[in-house]
């Protein structure tokens, strides 16, 4: 059986799809997906932080010095990844403050497209910094599991 769109259904499809490539939906969509980043960023930092220290070695003076600051590095690198991400998600919702957004029809769409396209960047460049952050909180809590004790 084989689908077979009737003339209505394909004026329909073709009548959204114009509708979805317009420079307004394109920065509504940016935004929904900039906020959800914002969201998701807020709750993995929290989350990261409890499973450090409730999982993590308790006092990291019993570790010995090399991984001590190991892991010392790799929770700063890490926090500093998850606020620079979140920072990021926040200034690709909300925008600098202070933007002034001109009202004539052309300069509109044209800050509509570009401003489209910086939420999609600065949304990629939290995703990334998100990861690495991610990345640096593991590996802090799997040198504190795996490191030999002090002296």
């Amino acid at each position: 059986m084989t689908f077979t769109p009737t003339p209505q259904q394909l004026r329909d499809a073709d009548r959204r799809g114009r509708e979805t490539a317009s420079p307004d939906r394109q920065l509504q969509a940016a935004l929904r997906q900039a906020e959800g980043y914002r969201n998701f960023l807020a709750s993995l930092t929290g989350l990261l932080t409890a499973v450090f220290v409730l999982k993590g070695q308790e006092d990291l003076s019993k570790l010995a010095d090399t991984p001590r600051w190991w892991v010392i590095r790799l929770l700063i690198a890490g926090f500093l990844a998850l606020v620079a991400a979140s920072w990021l998600g926040v200034v690709a919702v909300h925008g600098r403050p202070g933007e002034e957004i001109l009202l004539e029809a052309g300069r509109l769409l044209r800050y509509e497209r570009k401003r489209t396209k910086t939420v999609w960047l600065l949304v990629e460049c939290a995703r990334w910094l998100a990861l690495v952050g991610v990345l640096c909180v593991a590996a802090a809590v799997i040198v504190t599991w795996v490191a030999p004790g002090g002296k």
